[in-house]
């Protein structure tokens, strides 16, 4: 039996996953490219890749700040000191896991790579299956009443 209390995971999966998936998106993307979306739509998809790295950078800022003000810890694979509901955190509950997916999605959209895109919403899926699941038992067993009403307020992606 797990005991979610003491730690979410021993292993640091999200990292990993998105790490992966970026590579994978990239060998893919020279070994097997897939057809992209032709000018003028694909202009706007380049501006709209870059505005999304950007909300990327504004999130990641915004998620670590609130982590370091409520003095708990970035790493999925430590127990949490104290349960953070402020800055990104009071949008998603998973921000950090939010923006490593949109930053794949923007890197996708600003090198025309269609594998950028999907590798991005299956490390997401893998994420979620491998680390917020257990991430939120572990959540839950040690905050209760506190995080139960936090998941009512504030959803699991977006």
């Amino acid at each position: 039996m797990t005991d979610y209390n003491a730690a979410p995971n021993t292993v640091p999966w999200p990292p990993v996953i998105y790490l992966a998936a970026i590579a994978v998106a990239t060998v893919l993307g020279l070994l097997v490219p897939l057809p992209w979306i032709g000018e003028p739509l694909s202009d706007l998809l380049f501006a709209a890749g870059w505005l999304a790295i950007v909300a990327v950078i504004a999130i990641y800022y915004s998620a670590v700040q609130a982590l370091k003000r409520g003095n708990t810890t970035i790493r999925p694979d430590k127990a949490s000191e104290h349960l953070v509901t402020s800055g990104a955190f009071s949008f998603t509950r998973n921000p950090i896991y939010f923006a490593n997916t949109l930053l794949m999605i923007g890197i996708g959209l600003v090198v025309s790579s269609l594998w950028f895109i999907l590798l991005a919403l299956m490390a997401a899926f893998a994420t979620q299956k491998l680390a917020i699941e257990r991430e939120e038992k572990h959540l839950l067993a040690r905050f209760g009443k506190k995080y139960i009403d936090y998941t009512k307020k504030v959803r699991r992606w977006i």
